[in-house]
């Protein structure tokens, strides 16, 4: 994610004594005169307008505003002395910085209207002009009566979320516990089949540069591929509601984060490749698989071939079908030989032992 800078806004800080505001590089109240405190909290303005003059833009690029360590004074964080007593900033305080103080305010507050006398006032205003009344919005009354608690949304799906997890526990549990019974083999079956394949139309779809150079290309679309924190070839940039940023100085750095969607073609081809035109399988009830025989026509070949085994074994209270993939394994289960069936809580078969 990229942090794009838009410009540079001045803050505004409260005046503790005569609650007068105050735009953030102004050192001392232009109501009261009294200093700016060296703990003030910067806010953002009613209207945030962005810098156009170069110096004023350059003082809230310079860091953190450093507080003298010898009479306190405030001096910007590029500076090396005080400008007020001369000291050396070396062991100077830094301003905090880096705190995100809201969303751009672009456009203009409304007005507040005092409720004591209906006098407006600006949007930044803590008193009224007219009568002097507090503007601070009135906490609202404790409630007595507590109502009971609804169960959010939120609650009943982590209440879900924990059943389901009790669930799963218990269900693999169960699962993985067996007992072990005494079977025998009744039955035995396999299955062996060969794939055949040729060479085949086939048609697929994919990123354009990923294609295969004989492929034919169909129709293509400009699709969404990634998203990137830095713009490349081909990228759309997408942003986020603009913010401000304190940066220590009482200017204020309005910012957008930032990421680059790329888009590339996506196609429809169409490539020769050999595919599956047919298959020949063979089955049997012994322990003698053998794979099947076909005759090829030109320009045809056999595929990979699948095999599976079944076999049938019994207990004194049910029947179960064990199914491998390994011949050598397979030629073990000579009919009435006995076994060690492990089976789960479930009543399924869960593997086979020799006894």
């Amino acid at each position: 994610m990229t942090k794009k800078t838009i410009g540079y806004v001045k803050l505004a800080w409260t005046c503790p004594r005569c609650e007068s505001e105050n735009y953030g590089p102004r050192k001392f109240c232009n109501g009261c005169g009294a200093p700016q405190p060296k703990n003030v909290e910067f806010h953002q303005a009613a209207q945030e307008v962005l810098l156009t003059d170069k110096a004023e833009i350059a003082r809230a690029k310079a860091g953190p505003d450093v507080h003298c360590p010898y009479c306190h004074a405030r001096n910007p964080g590029d500076a090396s002395f005080c400008s007020a007593c001369g000291g050396n900033l070396e062991s100077g305080e830094a301003r905090p910085s880096g705190a995100v103080l809201g969303a751009y305010r672009k456009d203009k507050q409304l007005d507040v209207n005092c409720p004591s006398c209906a006098t407006l006032n600006p949007a930044n205003a803590h008193t009224c002009a007219g009568c002097g009344a507090s503007l601070a919005k009135p906490k609202p009354a404790s409630r007595e009566i507590k109502e009971p608690k609804k169960r959010t949304p939120i609650g009943i799906a982590i209440g879900i979320g924990a059943l389901c997890l009790i669930a799963g526990i218990v269900w693999i549990f169960l699962s993985q516990r067996t007992e072990e019974h005494i079977g025998t083999v009744e039955d035995v079956a396999w299955m062996r089949s060969i794939p055949i394949e040729a060479l085949v139309d086939i048609k697929d779809e994919g990123w354009l540069d990923e294609i295969p150079t004989d492929a034919e290309i169909g129709s293509c679309t400009d699709t969404h591929r990634e998203t990137v924190a830095e713009p490349v070839h081909n990228s759309v940039e997408v942003c986020g509601t603009p913010y401000t940023v304190d940066t220590g100085t009482g200017h204020g750095e309005v910012v957008q984060d930032c990421v680059y969607k790329v888009y590339s073609d996506w196609c429809i081809y169409t490539v020769v490749d050999w595919g599956v035109i047919d298959s020949v399988t063979l089955t049997g009830a012994d322990l003698y698989p053998i794979w099947p025989e076909a005759q090829l026509a030109e320009n045809h070949r056999f595929g990979v071939g699948e095999e599976r085994f079944e076999i049938t074994l019994s207990t004194d209270d049910d029947t179960f079908t064990y199914t491998i993939y390994d011949p050598v394994e397979f030629i073990q289960f000579q009919q009435g030989t006995t076994w060690i069936l492990n089976i789960n809580s479930f009543g399924q078969l869960v593997s086979v032992d020799k006894p």
